[in-house]
């Protein structure tokens, strides 16, 4: 249990640091290095991720780096679909939520290793600027909360690299407060997606309480840290840990069994029909996304223009 302790801290650092990234590694910790079965762990890491982001969020909010408003309507819409996710991810087997979770790490490493978000952070610590706009783009915060939630409740991933890059770019804040803010949000989904999972999946006390302890000492001392490094610097070198993780995760979980459960499960001829309106109800709820995008960024920079004038 040592090297869970260890390791938990680590987890908790990154997550202090960067208002992200806990679940990422907590769940491969749990399932490869401690063999715990991955619908526990993922139990176990929204336990984890849940209190450590509450302690890192302590002195972000003191700083006044968390925007409420934002966050909590993000978080309120990213619960209903965490809940959502965690009932559908209990039903799913293991496998298969193991590759989805690489796939998900994949994605966000990459994005992190984009650095896309570097420039307006930098430009933004030279200059004073506001934490949180006087206005809210309330449908796209609403909108991108709920699949964020869902992804979150589903894989067991907190969210903290898909929500910090949405409130930087979707609300505009600067990283300082984007970071601060998604502990909220983090805390928020993690509540939501232990309540679905918790109705299928027992937990071991124990082993929660270890990694708890550790991710709780790591996220304070994260917490602190953060006012004096900027969470860019870290960004890529983590982004490629995650990629590493997230390559490893994959080549253990996609394996025969699971392509030749596939496979069954699309030469059954009701299932394929499920599967199609599957997507058919992901495409339309895309573009009714899209529509809220648009039609939002209209207004809300419209709003933006008339409070500098």
């Amino acid at each position: 249990m040592i090297l869970a302790l260890a390791l938990s801290i680590v987890i908790g650092l990154m997550l202090g640091l960067l208002g992200g990234g806990g679940s990422i590694l907590t769940v491969p910790m749990l399932v490869y290095a401690l063999h715990i079965e991955p619908k526990t762990a993922i139990l176990t890491s929204f336990v984890v991720v849940g209190i450590s982001s509450l302690m890192a969020l302590i002195p972000h909010a003191r700083r006044g780096a968390v925007c409420w408003k934002c966050g909590g309507f993000f978080g309120l819409s990213g619960m209903v679909g965490a809940f959502a996710g965690g009932r559908l991810g209990a039903h799913l087997p293991s496998d298969l939520l193991m590759s989805l979770f690489g796939l998900v790490s994949l994605l966000t490493g990459l994005m992190m290793l984009r650095g896309s978000l570097s420039q307006p952070t930098q430009a933004a610590t030279i200059e004073p600027v506001r934490v949180c706009p006087l206005r809210v783009p309330y449908l796209r915060v609403l909108f991108d909360g709920f699949f964020v939630g869902a992804l979150t409740g589903m894989v067991g991933v907190g969210g903290g690299f898909l929500i910090v890059p949405a409130l930087a770019l979707l609300v505009g804040l600067p990283m300082h407060g984007a970071v601060g803010t998604s502990l909220l949000v983090i805390a928020m989904n993690a509540l939501a997606g232990l309540s679905g999972y918790s109705q299928h999946v027992s937990l071991d006390l124990n082993l929660t309480g270890i990694v708890a302890a550790g991710a709780i000492s790591g996220s304070a001392i994260g917490g602190l840290l953060s006012a004096y490094i900027k969470p860019e610097w870290l960004r890529r070198g983590f982004g490629v840990m995650v990629v590493l993780v997230a390559g490893y995760v994959l080549s253990q979980a996609v394996t025969m069994p699971l392509l030749n459960t596939t496979k069954q499960w699309l030469l059954n001829p009701q299932n394929p029909g499920w599967a199609v309106a599957g997507l058919v109800l992901l495409w339309v709820l895309l573009r009714i996304g899209s529509w809220i995008h648009k039609t939002d960024a209209v207004t809300f920079n419209a709003a933006k223009t008339n409070d500098k004038s």
